[in-house]
């Protein structure tokens, strides 16, 4: 069953047969009920409405009836009855009102106003006075009909059809003298109809009866519809739509996913290093929500126009401001542009901006994406999405679409050549589909050479290098000089500490989009990376001798971090604070430091490289980097013999000699650490050769000749006895092996005095490591509560200290003195707590030990 009422009421079932009630009280009874679909109504309430002036004088089972009847004859199942009242049940598109409506919503606006018969229910309430619902809804409905008239007509001129609409707009505006759309599009139509007297003449009809009976101006809209014709404004003769200014969208517009839903909407500054697809970000994400914005798109690129003023003009010539009005000081044209746009859905895309001068005139209401490579911290209110490099899968995707390659080996290397930067993967994808006879592997080949790498990678006039120089040309020198030192490190990130040696201006590099800020570092320091491209830039203008200082400045700050870890000067005993606050240091630039070493030698930095690499080696053999550390030693001994420094040798042969005692390999310990004593002792180093004397003796208690082991530690116990460092070091090393050899009582004795010694000095990693061995030789002597208290004052020691690795090893040690006390259960949750960071650390041999005792669990 279909109903109507905009305009006669009328009923129609499903094959069009009219269904219409004729009998009045049926009329007005069915009237009530679409007046108020959806609402439940009472039987008195009916009475009230069909009978508004009889006091309440008929019966409900009157108002029954009727309702009887009239199911009758529109459907027993239309009408039902709700706890006592009816309610008239309609289903989508059955109402000709609600269709109406749904139609004015979705822009089908003729479809919509072929609806239209006249005014709601004019044979039922042909004054609209019986129902306050039949006014209300009568002016709903000539509202919508008036706006789906005026954008129907918007539609027709914006096609061209103006001679056509000029009867129908005159009418118009004779009917609804004050709605001023029609009175604009009455003019328009006049004027590109050659009548551009008439259409100023219209205006002036409509000003004289606002000022005549109002008091007021025509809508500032309509104003400057005048002016543009007062001045023959051209572009009223044409009507080209919104405008649409963005460049193409980006075919092969890869990843971004989860940027792309949040680029429109409000103020949002799209920021990022230099190629990293800000731009095409940007047009993709406007493209794709073109139909959110029916008055247009602007864009411009604030690269190419760089004065606001300029861009201003532009923006309100494509809106419609006629040239003789287009006002002359930059302050009035941001006003205008501010009044053009309040009242349209447009987006607003200001590409490449430099600074924040350039975007706050362009601001409006509007939805605006700004792309800078600087975050813009200036502008309030605004949304900042970082642009970062492409991950692997996405690179390699890009790769594909831009080449039209099929994806393999070759074509991933070649990804891992362009480090994931957008304009290199495009570049490189373009020289492939270019020449289809070149394969991938042979364009890899051309970019092996780092020195070439940035002229190879161009396609026509797009260069890496071109998008890389246009923030470099714009920095100060003390910025290019900065970026010139950075250049010379290989290192994947770096601390605020050494932008500052080379001149201080990070934030400077990162407003030009050529540095990438990375976060705080576990130090609290402020980390920067430098894209691998970028890199090769700043190296074909370097900055000789930056490299040198940073050495200087990297031993002096590794030396004093390091002091707290290996102190044997009572007197400047430090704190446990120092400790943990040089082992997050260390933490937070081993990586940088060990890229370091390699940068040294490289550089032919020489005694830099070794030194730097000793002094590193308390903290990598404390946390078992072993693999850092074995590529240090390497490249430390290349640098000390080409200094021809044989104590520097000879210290690095001590560190390589520590790094195969922690892998285990007693044979080649050995071997070095013969060579160290015989160059030390070649040189007169005597408490070097006792230091390696000491390491010796673990080598021969490694391997089982526990009497050449006690040999050489009880000779080293003598020569280091005016050293308090180095006698607590053999007193240690003499514990351990008198507690393998089954001598707990002496070994007790020794380790009680090296624990003592290390305590006075403030080495609290060693004070711990000698109080675990402690308590393992409590434990052979069966003196549980002794073996406890060594362990927890070792584990107290190294969670004060921050250390995991050594927190394990004191976990490990109480786990055990509970299982000797018969905890199992406590023993079973201590061992899986040291095995969990054994685990997450990598340390093999401790994996290995907590195992073995949850096999005994």
């Amino acid at each position: 069953m279909e109903f109507r009422i905009m305009g006669p009421l009328e009923v129609r079932d499903t094959d069009g047969k009219n269904c219409t009630p004729t009998v009045r009280k049926h009329r007005d009874l069915l009237a009530m009920f679409l007046l108020n679909a959806g609402r439940p109504l009472t039987a008195e309430r009916l009475r009230r409405l069909l009978w508004p002036h009889e006091g309440g004088d008929r019966s409900d089972s009157l108002v029954r009836g009727y309702v009887g009847q009239l199911r009758r004859l529109i459907g027993q199942g239309t009408i039902t009855t709700v706890s006592g009242a009816y309610l008239l049940n309609l289903g989508d598109g059955q109402l000709d009102v609600d269709r109406f409506r749904l139609l004015v919503d979705r822009g089908a606006y003729e479809e919509a106003l072929a609806l239209w018969r006249g005014e709601a229910l004019d044979d039922v309430d042909p004054e609209g006075e019986r129902w306050v619902e039949t006014r209300r809804l009568r002016e709903e409905l000539e509202e919508l009909r008036l706006l789906a008239l005026e954008r129907r007509v918007q539609a027709d001129l914006d096609a061209g059809r103006h001679r056509e609409l000029l009867a129908e707009l005159r009418r118009l505006t004779r009917q609804h003298p004050t709605w001023q759309r029609f009175r604009g599009q009455y003019m328009l139509a006049l004027y590109r109809s050659g009548r551009r007297v008439d259409a100023l003449a219209s205006y002036a009809v409509l000003r004289d009866q606002l000022d005549g009976g109002h008091a007021i101006e025509p809508d500032p809209e309509l104003q400057l519809l005048y002016h543009r014709m007062l001045h023959d404004d051209a572009s009223l003769h044409v009507s080209a739509g919104p405008p649409v200014l963005l460049p193409p969208d980006v075919a092969d517009f890869t990843g971004r996913a989860e940027l792309l839903e949040d680029v429109a909407g409000g103020l949002v500054v799209v920021h990022g290093q230099a190629g990293a697809g800000k731009s095409a970000l940007a047009v993709h994400a406007a493209w794709r929500r073109r139909p959110h914005f029916p008055d247009g798109i602007l864009y411009a690129d604030l690269r190419e126009t760089t004065a606001p003023a300029a861009v201003l003009e532009d923006f309100l010539r494509w809106l419609g401001c006629p040239a003789r009005a287009m006002p002359a000081a930059p302050e009035q044209r941001e006003r205008l542009f501010r009044t053009y746009t309040a009242n349209r859905k447009l987006l607003v895309v200001l590409d490449n901006a430099a600074g924040e001068a350039q975007v706050r005139p362009l601001l409006t209401s509007c939805p605006t994406i700004v792309t800078s490579r600087s975050p813009l911290g200036g502008l309030p209110g605004a949304r900042r999405l970082p642009v970062g490099v492409l991950d692997d899968g996405e690179a390699l995707e890009l790769l594909v679409k831009s080449s039209g390659r099929a994806a393999d080996g070759a074509l991933r290397r070649l990804a891992r050549f362009c480090g994931g930067l957008p304009i290199a993967l495009r570049i490189a994808g373009s020289r492939l589909a270019a020449r289809p006879e070149w394969t991938a592997d042979y364009l890899v080949g051309l970019l092996e050479d780092e020195h070439q790498r940035l002229d190879r990678l161009r396609a026509g006039d797009l260069t890496v290098r071109s998008v890389l120089a246009i923030g470099f040309d714009g920095l100060p020198e003390a910025a290019r000089l900065t970026l010139r030192g950075l250049g010379a490190l290989s290192a994947p990130d770096f601390a605020d500490w050494v932008t500052e040696l080379f001149g201080g201006q990070a934030e400077a590099l990162v407003d030009a989009g050529l540095l990438e800020t990375h976060g705080v570092d576990a130090a609290g320091q402020v980390r920067y990376r430098l894209h691998d491209l970028t890199r090769l830039f700043a190296r074909e203008q370097p900055a000789p001798g930056t490299l040198a200082k940073l050495a200087e400045v990297a031993l002096s700050r590794v030396r004093a971090s390091r002091f707290p870890l290996v102190s044997g000067d009572p007197a400047t005993a430090v704190a446990t604070r120092d400790i943990r606050e040089s082992v997050e240091w260390l933490a937070a630039e081993r990586a940088f430091l060990v890229s370091l070493v390699a940068d040294l030698g490289a550089a032919g930095l020489d005694d830099g490289c070794w030194r730097l690499a000793h002094l590193l080696t308390p903290y990598l053999e404390r946390h078992r980097f072993l693999d850092d550390w074995r590529a240090l030693t390497g490249l430390a001994t290349e640098s000390a013999r080409r200094a021809g420094d044989g104590l520097g040798e000879a210290l690095i042969l001590l560190d390589q000699g520590d790094l195969h005692l922690a892998e285990r390999d007693w044979q080649r310990a050995e071997e070095r650490l013969r060579l160290a004593v015989e160059m030390f002792r070649g040189r007169g180093h005597a408490r070097e050769v006792a230091r390696a004397t000491r390491r010796l003796g673990r080598v021969h208690l490694e391997l089982g000749r526990l009497a050449e082991a006690e040999r050489a530690l009880l000779a080293a116990c003598l020569d280091a006895a005016e050293n308090q460092r180095d006698a607590a070091d053999a007193e240690q090393v003499l514990g351990v092996m008198l507690r393998r050899a089954g001598r707990p009582d002496e070994a007790a004795d020794r380790l009680l005095a090296a624990a003592g010694r290390l305590a006075e000095l403030g080495d609290r990693h060693r004070q711990a490591d000698t109080l675990l061995e402690l308590s393992a030789v409590h434990l052979a002597q069966g003196a549980r509560p002794d073996a406890r208290a060594a362990a927890e004052r070792a584990r107290g020691i190294a969670v004060r200290l921050g250390d995991r690795l050594l927190d394990a090893q004191a976990l490990l040690a109480l786990a055990k003195v509970n299982r000797s006390e018969g905890a199992t259960v406590r023993s079973r949750e201590l061992a899986r707590a040291a095995l969990e960071v054994f685990e997450e650390t990598g340390d093999r041999q401790g994996g290995a030990n907590a195992r073995s005792l949850l096999a005994l669990l």
